[in-house]
């Protein structure tokens, strides 16, 4: 008998980590961009492929988030998370997308924990008798043998009805409790609500309007294989302080570590590939006023001198957009505007609503900030800052003096020639303002 062999040439198996995915990702004006990634990319990774190809400054503060509409939710997606995990849980029909934007506040709370976490809400049972610095605060929350509480008033929606219930919480490392006696503690008092191995903290986006919360400081736990409004635990806080001290502890209780190691990464990177160069280490401050040239040793002097060179190059540049002859107090006043218009912290025709949203998503802490026209006065401006979690309004005024257009925050106290000098000014000195500028909102395209 004859037997006749065949090879069979069977198709190459590509390894599961290695296959590749097509993501869609969204900015603050929901216009999107579709990315080829492979499957088990993460958030930082996402974030770190769109600041290089849109030539982004990588400021550590650039975020990945989960936004579910249909519920009106939207949360941090960490650093280290796999965006494949989190797109699995996400139902056929549900409105679901992953958003990129700034997050100025995603770790600033190592940074400031005592700003994060009030007094009056931290309880912690250790040998520091209740008094402790930022480090003892923060190595409190990443130590498992640890037992700090978080505690306070919350409203919670009940179960399948419209109302909501103003009781007493307690959030342990074993999960979030609610008392039904005052604000006992005792065991036979406590009923659990959540606990986080397999759930995330989200934010309310229409806390009024799509959940009738008594007030505009909603969050929620949402089970991850869930996208049913009936399994949401939803919560609401009487202020933003409130709101973001029990979001951080949830953070802090559900990743612990690995959420100090996130904070920790982009740092550590900086350390081992310096982003100067040799001849940029080389350069110095030189001095050409005079018939001979001179270096510039100490560098208060060379501080002033580059100070003084770009007020000189702003004076310059106004003239050169004016027409010939001296310039009018109008000719000043439209080369100002050339200069602000290209500036990222600029926003034109921003109304008030919408500059406390941008704020808001860019998180708020103390700096953040961006200019805009002003809606009730056209020939005015406005600086919107965040300072302890709250959004002021300030506005900048036109001062006319001997034919020249200044602006100015304390009614001509202060003058500068043009708002750009007025936001260097202020990031350096704090004035008239309750703190100095940080960070600027700018709005992105992908």
């Amino acid at each position: 008998m004859n037997f006749n062999a065949r090879r069979v040439t069977l198709p190459t198996i590509t390894p599961l980590c290695l296959q590749k995915r097509v993501i869609k990702v969204y900015n603050e004006d929901n216009t999107s961009r579709a990315v080829e990634v492979p499957s088990d990319i993460t958030a930082r990774d996402i974030c770190q492929l769109f600041v290089l190809k849109n030539h982004y400054i990588d400021d550590h503060s650039w975020t990945l988030f989960e936004q579910l509409s249909h519920l009106g939710i939207e949360r941090t997606i960490e650093d280290h998370e796999a965006v494949m995990e989190v797109q699995s849980g996400w139902g056929m029909d549900s409105d679901s997308r992953l958003c990129f934007r700034k997050n100025y506040a995603k770790y600033e709370f190592f940074k400031k924990p005592l700003d994060f976490f009030p007094e009056h809400m931290v309880s912690i049972s250790s040998e520091t008798n209740g008094i402790m610095n930022h480090s003892q605060l923060i190595q409190t929350f990443l130590n498992s043998s640890t037992c700090p509480e978080i505690h306070g008033y919350l409203h919670a929606k009940e179960q399948g009805r419209k109302s909501w219930k103003r009781f007493y919480f307690v959030l342990r490392r074993s999960g979030l409790y609610f008392s039904n006696k005052g604000t006992s503690k005792e065991p036979r008092h406590l009923q659990f609500m959540a606990e986080f191995s397999d759930s995330d903290v989200y934010t309310l986006l229409s806390d009024r309007k799509l959940h009738g919360a008594p007030t505009d400081y909603g969050f929620c736990v949402k089970p991850n294989k869930s996208n049913s409004p009936r399994d949401l635990k939803l919560l609401c806080a009487d202020d933003e302080q409130t709101r973001t001290c029990w979001v951080t502890a949830i953070r802090l209780f559900k990743y612990g570590m690995q959420l100090y190691q996130n904070f920790l990464q982009p740092h550590q990177k900086q350390k081992s590939s310096p982003m100067r160069s040799i001849s940029e280490n080389s350069l110095v401050a030189m001095d050409f006023s005079g018939q001979t040239s001179r270096v510039i040793e100490n560098p208060s002097e060379a501080l002033s001198v580059a100070v003084e060179e770009g007020l000189s190059w702003r004076r310059k540049s106004c003239h050169r957009l004016s027409s010939h002859g001296s310039p009018s107090s109008s000719h000043s006043l439209m080369a100002g505007i050339a200069l602000h218009l290209a500036q990222p912290w600029f926003h034109s025709k921003l109304s008030r609503e919408e500059a406390h949203r941008l704020i808001s998503q860019q998180g708020l802490i103390d700096g953040v900030f961006l200019l805009r026209d002003s809606q009730s006065n056209p020939k005015t401006f406005v600086l919107s800052l965040c300072h302890m979690q709250r959004i002021k309004h300030f506005q900048i005024l036109p001062v006319e003096d001997e034919g020249e257009q200044f602006y100015s925050l304390d009614e001509g106290h202060t003058r500068f020639s043009d708002l750009l000098q007025l936001v260097e000014f202020y990031q350096l000195n704090r004035g008239v303002l309750p703190c100095k500028l940080r960070h600027h909102c700018a709005r992105i395209t992908l």
